[in-house]
């Protein structure tokens, strides 16, 4: 493995951080209570990857096994026990614990607890996921499935094995 080539071919770098402060309100919330902080999107990151703090509220919550065709996702626990389906069996993480899954590999990760949790996703490349969290928001809220709603966003939901 090497380094890729080289995108910026200054002399003197540029000032070109952004900055998110602690207590910054979500993008979005949920009928259920939990939220989805974009910390870097795809579109700020030049496609490399995207990076979102989901919070999950007391009730349980959160996606049933799924795989993705072009994107890898990975879990960073930050606070509370999350359940993470690594496509075999329901696994229990805590605060610290890491789980990576390349493209089409079976996921699903929910928060059983009955307290409070939060996640990192990481995806990669960097796809406009915020379409998504914002969809499933007005989906869920209809109550109306809608399968085409999924595959736009390459999501596509498999039966526990």
């Amino acid at each position: 493995m090497t380094y890729p080539e080289p995108r910026y071919l200054g002399d003197t770098g540029e000032i070109t951080a952004t900055y998110l402060p602690h207590g910054a309100p979500p993008d979005i919330t949920y009928a259920n209570g939990g939220t989805c902080t974009y910390l870097a999107t795809g579109a700020t990151t030049g496609g490399k990857f995207g990076l979102y703090r989901w919070d999950m509220g007391a009730k349980p919550s959160g996606p049933a096994p799924h795989f993705h065709r072009s994107l890898t996702e990975s879990f960073f626990i930050l606070t509370g026990t999350v359940r993470i389906y690594n496509g075999k069996e329901w696994i229990t993480t805590v605060p610290g614990d890491f789980v990576h899954v390349p493209e089409g590999g079976v996921h699903g990760f929910r928060n059983e607890s009955g307290e409070p949790a939060s996640l990192l996703l990481i995806f990669s490349p960097g796809a406009p996921r915020e379409g998504y969290f914002e969809g499933i928001a007005e989906w869920a809220a209809s109550g109306r499935e809608d399968q085409e709603f999924f595959v736009r966003h390459d999501t596509f939901w498999v039966d526990e094995k």
